[in-house]
């Protein structure tokens, strides 16, 4: 082949990997393998190798071995504004009322109108800012950081190894184009399992890729990116912005998914408390909703302060990560025996409440991110849980504590043990926390649904009655539990009822009650489904278990572990003897339109609990799952369904209200 072809042959392998890419990272909706993919990337390495001839825009360079000896400087080509900010509705209403003001006064006194005022709306990311500036030819020429807003530093090799970003795009004139590089929990998660200085939060881990001058490491970070303004173009003029979104997909550059138009301040309000509602969800970083005027005439009308835009606003949330000091170390012990470290903060304001603890997770992860009592700590909340500790504010640990793991149990004082990172108070028969947890969780719905059963309760029948072992609670008697506090005679008589007739009760409800590690009730029924009898399921080998769906290694020998302890075995005979009889029902699942189907539900259902709509879809030959992927089939959406549907939405997965779901299973 002579250069011109060769040069062919690499713009169509190009243009094949880089649809690819857009499918992948922009769409989420590959549609070849991974396989498949290197294979035609390794194609292009070869001939790139053979013929000595690089494209610019090849995706063998977005990942370099460069190191950078410095940052230039580079001057946008269009000022990059700040925004004004609003932290609550007053400030708001008045930047809506005094739009309205201005565009009722021009259409007042000009006879060319502006058309009525729509607000667009889009997450505030909460990452590094990125102009890319694409030439006539529509290649990737530079990328800058924002700086003053003229002037920023040139990131341009940085930027190539956010795959999201095309290298090439089908545009013949020169634009600039404004983004946000953000790191997500997967990417971080994944970077700070290997890394000897672990990052402390998704912000400066993006802003420390795109501004780290070893390449290779901004690689390693592996970042992404969403784009929502065209700041210069020297080709046809926008009329709105949803038409400059339009542009912006159009060229293939990633844009999130969620964009609104709103006509009323009760409809803007609307959407902020539904951003706000999902914001820990989301798996990258956001801090507010902007909001700007979609038409571009009515923008020039209302111009621009010295610092800002007048026609947009950014509404900011409050932080859901801040800084507070380690004041000690309190160690809890676990149903399983297992003895976590909770830190004890200086009580600090975070996402509206008082944060005074946080998780610490084991030891490996407190040596791994260099904590220590009395240090300055940045703590994290996620998902309204008890907020995490992502790492130390401070090298300097002057005046400050190690934290040592506990040399005997913080409740019956036996000896602690270690198993991996983990270590566990072996004394499972009189450690109170182990026993009243196990004994709760044995009594649950889900379980041996012993109504009446609470932690209380629990807590009682250890302390007072001496309750040491699961088999223990079938030994009680009414005349025992008239002693407990709060219990009169109806109420005892009910708890000794319900206990007795938990004697006979489903293998699956009765496995997943004796609190294997790594088996939910999920689990507990499909292995029952595959053993069906406790006999054979006690007796089952790694190999065996492993056949059953959904089942791996970890799960396998957890349940062949388990049920190799001697204390375990004694346990379940004395409950046999006792009468508890384990039976197995033989569920004939019907065919139906979700057979086979991944289903997640979200939201509240009228007809269904969740354990209910669980159960049914089961019995109808489904997958439940938790979370929403490509792989899911239906979203079964009830009232104030949140993230997931949004997901669902976003990955065009198939989505059905109750009404729907009651159809289908009935044709």
């Amino acid at each position: 082949m002579n250069n011109n072809d060769i040069e062919k042959r690499l713009n169509d392998i190009i243009s094949e990997l880089n649809k690819y890419a857009y499918e992948y990272y922009a769409l989420d909706n590959p549609t070849v393998s991974d396989k498949e993919y290197d294979k035609k990337y390794d194609e292009l390495v070869k001939l790139e190798k053979e013929s000595g001839i690089v494209l610019p825009y090849s995706p063998t360079q977005r990942i370099g071995d460069t190191v950078l000896t410095d940052f230039q400087k580079y001057t946008h080509k269009a000022k990059l504004w700040s925004l004004d900010k609003a932290q609550g509705y007053d400030e708001l209403d008045d930047w809506f009322y005094k739009n309205l003001k201005a565009w009722e006064s021009y259409n007042s006194s000009h006879v060319d109108k502006l058309p009525e005022i729509k607000y667009i709306l889009t997450k505030k990311f909460d990452g590094l800012t990125i102009n890319i500036t694409y030439d006539e030819n529509g290649i990737l020429v530079k990328a800058a950081t924002r700086g003053t807003g003229e002037i920023g530093e040139d990131v341009t090799a940085q930027a190539k190894t956010i795959k999201s970003i095309p290298l090439k795009v089908d545009n013949n004139s020169v634009v600039e184009i404004h983004g946000e590089a953000v790191m997500t929990t997967e990417a971080f998660e994944e970077y700070n399992k290997n890394a000897q200085v672990p990052l402390k939060n998704l912000r400066n881990g993006a802003a420390g890729a795109l501004r780290n001058l070893n390449v290779k490491e901004t690689a390693r970070r592996n970042l992404s990116a969403f784009f929502y303004d065209v700041g210069y173009n020297e080709g046809k003029p926008f009329k709105s912005y949803m038409e400059m979104m339009n542009f912006i997909k159009r060229l293939g550059l990633p844009v999130d998914k969620y964009i609104k138009k709103c006509s009323t301040l009760e409809e803007i309000k609307k959407e902020i408390e539904y951003i706000g509602s999902i914001r820990s969800s989301l798996n990258y970083d956001i801090d507010g909703v902007v909001m700007v005027i979609d038409d571009l005439k009515t923008r020039d009308m209302l111009g621009y302060t010295i610092k800002f835009p007048k026609w947009a606003l950014a509404f900011k949330f409050e932080a859901l990560e801040t800084t507070t000091k380690l004041l000690d170390v309190e160690w809890n012990v676990g149903r399983s025996g297992r003895v976590t470290p909770t830190a004890l903060l200086e009580p600090v304001e975070l996402g509206g409440v008082t944060v005074k603890r946080a998780t610490l997770n084991n030891m490996d992860d407190i040596n791994r991110k260099g904590v220590r009592i009395g240090c300055e700590v940045f703590i994290r909340r996620s998902n309204d849980v008890i907020p995490e500790i992502m790492g130390i504010v401070d090298e300097n640990l002057d005046n400050t504590i190690a934290i040592e793991p506990p040399k005997v149990c913080p409740y019956c004082k036996s000896a602690v043990v270690q198993d991996g990172v983990h270590y566990y108070c072996e004394n499972t028969l009189s450690c109170k926390p182990q026993m009243v947890k196990s004994i709760v969780h044995f009594g649950s719905r889900e379980a041996m649904n012993i109504e009446g059963f609470s932690e209380k309760t629990a807590e009682q029948l250890f302390e007072k009655l001496d309750i040491k072992s699961i088999a223990d609670l079938y030994r009680i008697k009414k005349e025992q539990l008239l002693t407990l506090d709060k219990f009169a005679d109806k109420k005892a008589e009910n708890l000794i009822q319900s206990i007795e007739k938990s004697k006979k009760c489903e293998l699956a409800s009765f496995v997943y009650a004796l609190g294997i590690p790594n088996v939910g009730k999920k689990t507990a029924k499909d292995i029952v489904n595959k053993f069906k009898t406790l006999h054979d399921l006690m007796k089952a080998t790694k190999e065996e278990l492993t056949t059953v769906q959904d089942v791996g290694e970890i799960v396998a020998e957890s349940v062949v572990d388990f049920f190799k302890q001697e204390k375990i075995i004694k346990s379940i005979n004395e409950l046999l003897i006792l009468g508890v009889k384990p039976y197995y029902i033989n569920e004939k699942v019907k065919e139906s339109a979700f057979s086979g189907k991944t289903v997640v539900v979200t939201g509240t259902l009228n007809n269904y609990s969740r354990t209910e709509i669980k159960e049914k879809l089961e019995s109808l030959g489904a997958n439940v799952s938790g979370s929403v992927s490509k792989k899911t089939d239906y979203v079964l959406a009830g009232a104030e369904a949140g993230s997931k549907l949004t997901k669902a939405e976003q990955l065009g997965v198939t989505i059905i209200d109750e009404q729907q779901f009651e159809k289908l299973i009935n044709n």
